[in-house]
């Protein structure tokens, strides 16, 4: 029977991981999402998980490569620096089709910068952090439920793809309490069996030998178009995204997580305005939501990107509208969060520019 629980974002996601079927967790821990390693350190030691805090991210990140190959359900969990130190072992993993669970509580940079919430990680995130062509699955929850939520759809994806997913949160996310329903779940239905596991030689299928190392470049080559044609089928099959308002926008705004959180309070501040504006908040970073985009083009005068980073993924928005109609950014760095007026403003700012016919105020809100 689901039940409904106060609980920190980070908490919440550990939560999820233990009732998901992880096996093994291995971190380090790292401000603002220490409550991770924590909770798992009591909760999920005393109902089953392998909970280990090891010597750094290097460690951590190999140690869920090793978990991974012999088929267990393996996770770990690290904010912004952190995550940059695992970038060789995530690589790894990905050429070795291996399926884990990575989260990022992301926070302000670059540097070791400072613990309030940043999107500043999307680059590293979208495009392939670490060496070599390869990608990963990226979630952007919006909410402490999605922290929980994404954990269950992450295994899922990963153990469906064999490949790794990454959650990428941030610091608000994590330390902020709201309610949240765990679902019931069993994972004796959702993990699938693992043939390809290193779990010792076997009559009928003799070794399994899982590596990233392949000398002959046909091979290499071999391996690499796999992984492409992998990550097409994960781009046609497993886009998610919400959309606010859209249906008669004139002016989109796009932003996911945290600021998605902010601009939905926006768009209903400019549609008080007179102002259709309407919101897309991808929940899936890759695969991202490119036809959405394409599909709503025609119909608008104008695109507010919001994000608390410099314009990241503002290139990914250009690209989906190709150039039909202005593109604009707004953001803040270094830990701050956008206010929802703020944002309102610049949707403002934007309508002007675009010659945006308002409408009587307060309509279709």
């Amino acid at each position: 029977m689901s039940e409904a629980r106060l609980m920190k974002g980070n908490e919440a996601l550990a939560e999820a991981a233990i009732r998901a079927g992880c096996d093994g967790y291995f971190g380090y821990p790292i401000t603002p999402q220490s409550e991770v390693l924590e909770y798992l350190a009591e909760e999920g030691r005393t109902r089953g998980m392998v909970v280990m805090q090891v010597e750094s991210e290097l460690a951590a990140i190999n140690m869920v490569y090793g978990a991974a190959g012999a088929g267990k359900r393996a996770m770990t969990s690290s904010s912004s620096p952190g995550i940059s130190l695992m970038q060789e072992g995530i690589s790894y993993i990905a050429c070795a089709e291996l399926p884990c669970l990575i989260v990022n509580v992301n926070r302000g940079g670059p540097g070791l910068g400072t613990i309030q919430p940043s999107q500043g990680d999307y680059f590293q995130s979208t495009k392939g952090g670490g060496h070599g062509d390869y990608r990963l699955i990226v979630l952007a929850p919006a909410s402490v439920q999605e922290m929980a939520d994404f954990v269950y759809d992450g295994f899922d994806l990963a153990d469906k793809y064999r490949n790794p997913v990454l959650i990428l949160a941030d610091g608000a996310l994590g330390q902020m309490m709201e309610k949240v329903v765990f679902k019931d779940y069993d994972p004796k239905q959702h993990v699938p069996k693992k043939e390809w596991a290193t779990t010792g030689k076997s009559k009928s299928r003799g070794r399994n030998i899982i590596t990233s190392l392949h000398i002959q470049p046909e091979k290499m080559e071999e391996i690499n178009k796999n992984l492409q044609a992998k990550y097409k089928k994960i781009t046609e099959n497993e886009v998610r995204y919400q959309l606010v308002s859209a249906e008669d926008a004139d002016i989109l705004v796009v932003a996911y997580g945290l600021a998605a959180r902010i601009c939905h309070r926006a768009v209903e501040l400019a549609r008080h305005r007179g102002i259709r504006a309407g919101l897309l908040r991808p929940m899936t970073l890759f695969p991202y939501p490119y036809k959405v985009l394409t599909d709503l083009k025609k119909q608008l005068a104008g695109v507010l990107v919001v994000e608390m980073n410099a314009g990241q993924m503002v290139e990914d928005v250009r690209l989906g509208i190709e150039g039909s109609v202005p593109v604009e950014f707004f953001g803040k760095m270094g830990g701050i969060i956008p206010s929802p007026e703020e944002v309102a403003e610049n949707i403002a700012v934007l309508a002007e520019k675009a010659n945006v016919k308002q409408v009587e105020e307060g309509s279709h809100v």
